[in-house]
């Protein structure tokens, strides 16, 4: 399948020289959350940071799919004239970089796929209610980021969660906006959660690295025979002392594993 026509993605380039690296982010992220990692790659690396639809600064869509999103990721690779990449995705991002490699494998030189698993995803209640907590706030008569905060301290006790989902409130025009569409994204959780079956693509056989967070429950034993189907050169890493979102909870650790396997053999 060609890459999409559609509307392209907001993306970020850091670096100017080397191999080029794309970083898909999760479910509320954008690609800004990959920074510090994309920093630490440079000089030798160059990285693409992606806003994925309904993300950021990229385009509202009328609903969410995991192929179209994997197209306009293509096209965005393909557009850089620096493919083939390597793509890294976390949560959401992993599942659409999986998508990308097996439906457009000659854009992908290699694959890390960081704390999901090619499944259906248990555990979205977690993110319904946090979508839930900023769906309450009131931006009509919100009168700073401070008192958003303030405002979700109750529904979303933990700092670093907080400021992660504040991360999507702009002031624009005299208002506070999201930059992200809740409203779709709440009702499309299920889809969210899923994965896309039937997708008549030959298993993809470049190297993928499978990073997991010791603590978190995304990726289970029980997984590894469903991405192994897919992706039959995985080779799963666990790191200790992080949740879900393994690159910001043991950073350093995340970005030494990343630079092997990226540096590694094809």
């Amino acid at each position: 399948m060609p890459p999409s026509t559609a509307e392209p993605l907001s993306t970020t380039l850091i670096g100017d020289g080397g191999p080029l690296t794309v970083f898909l982010h999760g479910l509320f992220g954008q690609g800004k959350n990959f920074t510090t990692i994309a920093k630490a790659l440079a000089p030798g690396r160059s990285s693409l940071l992606v806003d994925l639809p309904n993300h950021g600064g990229s385009a509202w869509t009328t609903d969410v799919d995991y192929e179209q999103m994997a197209a306009a990721v293509a096209a965005e690779i393909a557009a850089s004239g620096r493919g083939p990449a390597a793509v890294v995705g976390h949560s959401m991002g992993g599942k659409v970089a999986m998508v990308v490699a097996l439906r457009h494998p000659e854009l992908v030189e290699r694959l890390v796929v960081v704390d999901i698993a090619p499944v259906s995803t248990s555990g979205m209640s977690q993110f319904a209610d946090l979508l839930g907590a900023l769906g309450e706030l009131d931006l009509g008569t919100l009168g700073s980021r401070s008192e958003a905060d303030r405002l979700l301290r109750r529904r979303v006790p933990e700092d670093s969660v907080r400021g992660f989902l504040l991360q999507n409130l702009r002031h624009r025009d005299g208002r506070w906006v999201w930059r992200a569409n809740l409203d779709l994204l709440r009702s499309s959780l299920p889809r969210i959660g899923g994965f896309p079956s039937g997708l008549d693509a030959a298993p993809y056989d470049g190297p993928v690295l499978w990073i997991a967070g010791g603590d978190s429950q995304y990726i289970r034993d029980e997984h590894t025979e469903a991405m192994r189907a897919l992706f039959p050169r995985v080779r799963k890493v666990t790191i200790k002392g992080a949740g879900h979102w393994v690159h910001s909870e043991q950073q350093a650790v995340f970005i030494e594993v990343l630079r092997r396997f990226l540096d590694g053999p094809s």
